[in-house]
């Protein structure tokens, strides 16, 4: 056997063992506690215990036993010493003959059959309307035995049923309360009708029990409405009833069904704390003051479709056991939900909120479905716990959305068409897809353990039912761009953005922001763009992608010009030290992306943080500074090429201004000849270079090697060595002078060389070409040992400058003297010269040659 108990304060329900409904008919009291006794059929219903506590007023007694001393506690009739009830027949008869339409009348107390109780009904009737008519009616603990039939009565007083007990069908349809309705603990121990009354002062029902059902339909409260603590345990049904007051049903508990479809409540209607063990219904309900569900229990489904709040509606810890069906339904003022707890799905689709939706806190512990609901305020889902599957959206918020704190535990899809999406420390624990429109974001700090998108939808969001999504809440942002304001404190691995508008993100703090993909037309910042002054010099900024935390950082310096972007207030300061990892990282990203123009950007940006930061040696600070000054840090081809263009422009310039020498001049050897003491002077001259006009690359040029055969201005290199004077021509002529670029090819003889003696007695002698007897004292010479002689060479300072160390300078000189005695070859190396005689001739004479 079950008993459930339950008092007029809405204590809980205690549960033995259940057995089945048809066998749970018996309905009675234990103690002052109303009861449900499960019990076989058959089975005859206990008595409540006697309270032997006397009335306040002078009663009947009839029938008091040493059980019961109290006896019968109906009031006696004026000029009795009983009740109504005990009063003889004759006397009975002359009492109601002395009744009239509107009499008053006091029976508190009196048990009322229900022959006595239409008796007293046919004594009051209006013989002009035919319906009964009270004044102040008294049954305060009155006892109605059968039924109690008080169709179309009216109650011109007040209608006192305090502690009233129907024992059979209370029948009130169509009843006129004029004055107080007081059915305050009032029992029905079957079903009570009271369709269609009108109660035009208060109707109290505080703590009323009703074991049958309870009807309501069509009910006009003109006055308040107090249910507090009442007990409905059969069907109760208030369908198209009107409470024009104050609607209290706090406490209450709704054993059955309870419907409100299309009741109409014009102010407050409070139902804190109140159970509804099953389903609840007000469909196209109208709230026209403030809706108090705080802290009620939905053990069954709640069904508020098309219901219209047009006030406040509070919802704060309730709890919805089944599902809680919000379909259509109309929010004009604020809907609270804080600490809601739906443990099923949570169904607002199509509702319209034109205030704040407040979800704060609350548990979703399966669906949550918000399908082309429309918030013209703030949608408030922080520290909201999700712990299935969740689909918020298409949604519609003029104002933000809140998200800060909230735990997605199973795969989630949001889509929003709002002006801001606040995500700060907000937790996922599985896949999300977020698709927006019109939306900021800030995702500060999320943390999120699988795959992540954030994208932005191009067209407005459409309905399952193919039906596209209106969007006049957000009609007078500028575009549907999506943004992000900041992904500081974020693990990036994970994160995909579609077509993000990133201009204005703060990524400073973010971890893993290189393996962060950017997919679509994610856009950034960019430097001004225009020519800026500063002070009297012009400035401009390489065209690029630039981060927000930059435009911060250098709108706060005391040389900012124009067109940077200031901070605005709570973004923190940042500088270029922070600033270029964050470059670092987002260029990786567009390599990895194969989004080479995007990386390049933001190789520049990180190279101008370097540039900046504090943390590099001025050295450093001074390459990067010539390195971005010259060309862009390898990046801005046209810079390298106007440096170029100037440079050139300049030596034209400086030989235009100086001007070319005529022609260089001579040089000259002055050397000493060991017999005679003589002093020689060599005056050196040399012709134009001839380039080559055969092939530059022979075999030989590649045997002997490149650096045997250089030039340098026309002029012939040769590696030094001891053994270069085997290096001639057959016909006495200098290799290097027949092939003078060094590259093999036949060349032009040069012209020979004069060697004009000093002494006075030589004379001077002639250049003049030498034929084959000079051919032969060559070959004469190279085949026999040599004497060397040092000479001091006399030779211009420039042309040692001009010439390297390396340079030699070969000429074959021959000379005669008038007897012909001697055939001279000099050789000049550098700054020495050497001279060999013939050792066949006779040795020149110590004057002279």
């Amino acid at each position: 056997m079950a008993i459930q108990f339950g008092r007029g304060d809405g204590s809980r329900t205690a549960r033995g063992l259940r057995q089945t409904r048809s066998q749970c008919n018996l309905r009675g009291w234990i103690g002052n506690y109303p009861a449900v006794l499960d019990r076989p059929p058959g089975m005859p219903q206990p008595r409540p215990e006697p309270d032997l506590t006397p009335p306040a007023w002078p009663h009947c007694g009839h029938g008091s036993t040493p059980d019961d001393p109290v006896g019968c506690r109906g009031i006696h009739i004026p000029g009795h010493t009983a009740c109504l009830a005990h009063l003889a027949g004759a006397e009975r008869d002359v009492y109601l003959g002395t009744l009239s339409p509107g009499a008053d009348l006091d029976h508190r107390g009196t048990p009322i059959t229900e022959d006595l109780l239409n008796r007293i009904l046919d004594a009051l009737r209006d013989p002009t309307t035919g319906r009964p008519r009270f004044g102040t009616a008294w049954f305060e603990s009155a006892t109605f035995e059968g039924m109690a039939q008080f169709e179309s009565v009216t109650f011109e007083g007040a209608a006192m049923f305090e502690s009233a007990v129907f024992e059979g069908i209370a029948r009130f349809p169509a009843a006129i309360f004029k004055g107080t309705a007081r059915f305050h603990s009032a029992t029905f121990k079957k079903a009570a009708w009271i369709g269609s009354a009108t109660f035009k002062d208060t109707a109290q029902f505080e703590s009323a029990v009703f074991h049958g059902a309870a009807g309501f339909r069509s009910v006009t409260f003109e006055g308040g409405a107090g249910f507090k603590s009442a007990m409905f345990h059969g069907d109760t049904e208030f369908e198209s009833a009107t409470f024009q007051g104050l609607a209290q049903f706090e406490l209450v508990t709704f054993e059955g069904d309870a419907g409100f479809g299309r009741a109409t409540f014009q102010r407050s209607a409070n139902f804190k704390s109140a159970t509804f063990r099953k389903t609840i219904r007000f469909a196209s309900a109208t709230f026209a003051g403030a809706a108090r569900f705080a802290s009620v229990t939905f053990e069954g489904i709640a069904l508020f479709s098309d219901a219209t709040f047009e006030n406040s509606a509070l919802f704060m810890s309730a709890t919805f056991q089944l599902t809680a069906g919000f379909l259509s339904v109309a929010f004009d003022g604020t809907a609270s939900f804080q600490s809601v707890t739906f443990e099923s799905s949570a169904l607002f689709t199509s509702a319209t909120f034109h205030s704040n939706a407040e979800f704060q806190w609350a548990t979703f512990q399966d669906d949550a479905r918000f399908e082309s609901a429309t918030i013209y305020g703030d949608t408030l889902l922080e520290q909201a716990v999700f712990e299935r599957s969740a689909n918020l959206g298409p949604l519609v918020c003029a104002g933000r959305v809140k998200l800060s704190g909230a735990l997605f535990g199973g795969p989630v899809t949001l889509s929003f068409a709002a002006r801001r999406l606040e995500c700060r420390r907000t937790h996922w624990s599985s896949t999300a897809e977020l698709r927006l429109r019109y939306t900021t974001v800030d995702f500060s700090h999320a943390v999120f353990e699988y795959p992540l998108t954030i994208a932005a939808e191009a067209t407005p969001f459409v309905r399952p039912d193919g039906q596209t999504v209106a969007e006049q809440a957000v009609a007078g942002a500028p575009d549907a761009t999506v943004r992000m304001a900041s992904l500081r404190g974020v693990d990036a691995a994970h994160l995909v953005l579609a077509d993000i508008d990133l201009s204005g993100c703060l990524f400073t703090g973010t971890v893993h922001l290189d393996q962060v993909r950017l997919e679509g037309n994610s856009s950034f910042d960019q430097v001004p763009p225009r020519m800026q002054w500063r002070h009297w010099r012009p400035i401009r900024f390489a065209q690029r992608r630039t981060l927000a935390e930059e435009h911060h950082w250098r709108a706060s310096q005391p040389t900012v010009v124009r067109g940077w972007n200031v901070a605005v207030l709570g973004t923190g300061h940042v500088g270029p030290l922070q600033l270029a990892p964050v470059y670092r990282a987002l260029r990786k990203a567009f390599e990895d992306g194969k989004h080479e123009p995007g990386a390049a950007d933001f190789y520049y940006g990180e190279m101008e943080m370097r540039r900046h930061a504090d943390d590099i040696p001025r050295s450093e600070r001074n390459l990067l500074t010539a390195y971005w000054a010259l060309s862009g840090y390898g990046l801005r081809a046209s810079r390298a090429v106007g440096w170029l263009a100037a440079a050139m422009l300049l030596t034209i310039m400086l030989l235009m201004g100086f001007g070319l020498p005529k022609g260089s001049p001579k040089q000259e050897a002055t050397g000493t000849v060991p017999p005679g003491g003589g002093r020689v002077t060599f005056e050196i001259d040399k012709a134009d270079p001839q380039n080559p006009t055969g092939d530059r690359v022979t075999r030989r040029a590649l045997r002997e090697g490149p650096e045997r055969h250089a030039q340098l201005g026309g002029v012939p290199l040769l590696r030094p060595g001891p053994d270069h004077h085997r290096h001639l021509h057959r016909d006495g002529v200098p290799r290097d002078r027949a092939d003078p670029v060094g590259l093999g090819g036949p060349g032009r003889p040069q012209p020979r060389q004069t060697l004009t003696p000093a002494h006075p007695r030589s004379g001077t002698a002639e250049r003049r070409s030498h034929g084959t007897r000079s051919n032969q004292c060559a070959r004469t010479a190279m085949s026999r040992r040599t004497e060397d002689f040092s000479a001091q060479v006399t030779v211009p300072p420039t042309e040692i400058f001009r010439r390297a160390w390396h340079l030699h300078l070969r000429s074959s000189v021959r000379t005669a003297t008038t007897d012909g005695g001697y055939a001279v070859v000099g050789r000049m190396q550098c700054c020495s010269a050497s001279v060999s005689r013939h050792p066949g001739h006779r040795r020149a004479p110590a004057a002279g040659w």
